[in-house]
């Protein structure tokens, strides 16, 4: 019953054009964290140990793997390593869900 209600609920919400980008980016995030931490299961190696091979530290990859991308150079490294590359592309929105954020915020 509460995930019938959860789901209502946000359905409602991704009505709003605003919450619904920000939603899709939070999807493609993680689905980018799932490949990092599916990387260290499949070859049981720690967060330290992917860290010290990738070149960064233990905290990024810890920060990463809690979805705070605060730098896509270290994003980067660490997806290299484990055979992925980040594209960042930056797209024109609708001019209607433009304008909807725009008046929402």
């Amino acid at each position: 019953m509460k995930a019938a209600k959860t789901n209502e609920h946000l359905k409602e919400k991704l009505k709003d054009p605003y919450f619904r980008e920000l939603y899709e980016l939070e999807e493609q995030k993680l689905a980018i964290v799932k490949r990092i931490i599916s990387y260290r299961i499949q070859h049981e190696v720690s967060q330290a140990q992917l860290a010290q091979r990738a070149g960064v530290s233990q905290q990024h990859i810890s920060k990463i793997e809690n979805g705070e991308f605060s730098s896509i150079a270290t994003l980067e490294k660490v997806l290299l390593f484990i055979g992925f590359t980040v594209k960042l592309k930056a797209v024109p929105l609708e001019k209607k869900v433009r304008e909807q954020i725009l008046h929402a915020a």
